[in-house]
């Protein structure tokens, strides 16, 4: 920022006002450099002060189905009673984020050799071993613990093999061993946690700067008698501890939970780089892969490019000049192609009020999209911030309801329609569909007990937001856009439509969607990949630069795509574009 201001600075030649603006400027540049976008503030302990561990929902790559952290015999925190989550916004809830209390306790700078937590027996009357049997099954699909500290997730630590050794850090723990026909299921009863902390300078206190943990499987009878505080302990020269349901006689009867805590200082990593290692971590963070989408996306813009060019400096440039040659009149009132149907081309379309809707609730998604990406593009939306990013675009749907209700009502205007019906069918029409897939969704996520599953004091929620919010603001966007004057087409329409000749079969909608989908599918697909990744496999995304770049290589091929697609539809008289 001083930079900055001897930069551009200028007290004899710039304006009083201009100097101030800069000086503003440069503090608002300062301001950023220094500040934890995210919003949240650090945190500072002294040595002794109590941490708070919490627990959020189990997850697996392999089912993509979350669970409460306490649907299994794990140890629950003392006093009894329902475990309260810690609810702090709509995202949240819809990612299927459970975050509570645990049992694990934690003191600034004070290791813990070996604590046990408690031993925890299946509550069955009947003597069928269900929480046995659920354990196993979780194990066997592969579920990972989840656990935070100071907002930070736990992870593992793996040395990854390349060109160079680095650091690999995996969100969560394993929950155990998955067992086949020659070997027990093993369970992970056992977490040795390190916590780092960093001490800056001239700030009282340390922070929180590193989480990570190493799961052992440690023989239940072991925990018990060895595992005092203060005395050495060795987990992996123990055996270990396995999860047998069948045959009943050699079933597990109970299992024994344990930690230890090692504080590690580490000098190198400050409090607003702490999630560093998990987002390089991330498959999305190599630049790479995303460099060969881009390039890949960029080959297809320039095809579609030079097909463009051909239309309009060759095809049309001809036309042109034959109409133009005085010696070819005759020849030139012979209209042929996309000129026999200049009369039809903006001809009011079948189901009119249905593509206004189209159209409408496109601009609406576009905008929620486009701001969503700015905010993220500014560091606002940070992973850190759980559920931020699904809340605000939420949030941004709802409100862009006015937009959309605008754009419609334009366009219904353009069709010589003011109908209001067209207006309550786009704040209905998508946002019907897509609660009615996740209302069914989410019964059977309810079927299944998962931690997704939304309750019904959330969907009473987000119906308000849809009857109360977002639906009054499209009516007052097509208030405003009803007020203006309706948009005015080049050319007249004639009163009788012109008939329309037998297609080809490459030229059939069905054809035409499907290759005009393909292309700019093709421009993004790399990038849609690690976003459905981020949804479906529990992983981060936040390379929001590049996402900014191939949404605006995606925006400039469907309109190259939808010239060409035209083009050619127009080419062989039909005007149903």
């Amino acid at each position: 920022s001083p930079v900055l201001s001897v930069y551009f600075f200028s007290p004899r030649s710039a304006p009083k006002m201009a100097r101030y603006s800069v000086v503003a400027l440069c503090l608002f540049l300062q301001g950023t450099i220094a500040f934890y976008l995210p919003g949240v503030t650090p945190v500072e302990y002294e040595q002794g002060d109590s941490l708070t561990i919490k627990v959020n929902s189990i997850k697996s790559t392999k089912t993509a189905i979350p669970y409460d952290y306490y649907s299994l015999m794990f140890c629950r925190p003392t006093g009894g009673g329902p475990i309260k989550a810690d609810v702090e916004n709509f995202g949240e809830i819809l990612w299927g984020d459970v975050i509570k209390p645990s049992r694990y306790q934690a003191q600034m700078k004070n290791d813990v050799s070996c604590a046990m937590l408690c031993t925890t027996k299946p509550r069955d009357k009947d003597g069928k071993l269900r929480q046995i049997r659920k354990l196993k099954k979780r194990i066997d699909d592969e579920y990972r613990g989840n656990l935070i500290l100071d907002n930070l997730p736990v992870s593992e630590v793996f040395i990854w093999e390349g060109r160079k050794q680095t650091l690999y850090y995996k969100l969560g723990y394993p929950l155990g061993v998955p067992g086949n026909k020659t070997k027990d299921t093993l369970v992970y009863n056992h977490l040795a946690f390190t916590i780092k902390y960093h001490k800056p300078e001239g700030v009282p206190g340390y922070r929180i700067v590193g989480f990570n943990v190493l799961p052992y499987s440690v023989e239940s009878a072991k925990i018990v008698e060895e595992c005092k505080p203060g005395q050495s302990w060795r987990p992996e020269t123990y055996p270990p501890q396995t999860v047998v349901f069948e045959p009943l006689e050699a079933a597990t009867r109970s299992l024994s939970w344990s930690y230890s805590i090692k504080w590690e200082e580490d000098p190198d990593v400050v409090w607003r780089s702490r999630w560093d290692h998990y987002l390089t971590s991330a498959d999305a963070s190599n630049a790479k892969i995303h460099w060969f989408s881009i390039v890949n996306s960029l080959l297809i813009l320039l095809f579609l490019s030079g097909m463009v060019a051909m239309i309009l400096l060759r095809a049309l440039h001809k036309d042109f000049n034959r109409y133009n040659d005085p010696d070819n009149e005759d020849e030139a009132q012979e209209e042929t192609g996309w000129k026999l149907v200049h009369a039809d081309v903006f001809r009011i379309p079948n189901h009119a009020e249905l593509l206004c809707v189209y159209i409408g609730t496109g601009c609406q998604l576009l905008g929620m999209g486009v701001i969503t990406l700015t905010f993220a593009l500014l560091g606002f939306l940070s992973p850190a911030n759980r559920g931020g990013l699904l809340t605000a675009m939420l949030l941004l749907f709802v409100l862009m309801g006015s937009y959309a209700g605008y754009t419609t009502s334009r366009m219904a205007k353009m069709f010589h329609s003011q109908s209001w019906k067209t207006i309550l069918l786009t704040g209905i029409w998508f946002p019907g569909k897509v609660f009615g897939v996740f209302f069914v969704m989410n019964l059977m996520l309810w079927s299944q007990g998962a931690s997704n599953a939304v309750p019904w004091t959330t969907l009473f929620a987000l119906i308000g937001l849809w009857f109360c919010v977002s639906i009054p603001l499209v009516f007052v966007g097509a208030v405003f856009g009803y007020k203006r004057p309706p948009i005015e087409h080049p050319l007249a329409v004639n009163s009788l439509p012109r008939a329309i000749p037998e297609q080809k079969w490459y030229l059939r909608p069905p054809v035409t969607i499907i290759l005009a989908g393909i292309i700019p599918f093709g421009a993004a697909f790399i990038e849609l990949f690690f976003i459905l990744s981020s949804l479906w496999l529990n992983k981060i995304y936040y390379v929001f630069g590049f996402l900014a770049l191939v949404l605006v290589i995606l925006t400039i091929t469907c309109a190259e795509i939808s010239i060409v697609m035209v083009y050619f539809q127009l080419c062989y008289e039909d005007y149903n574009w």
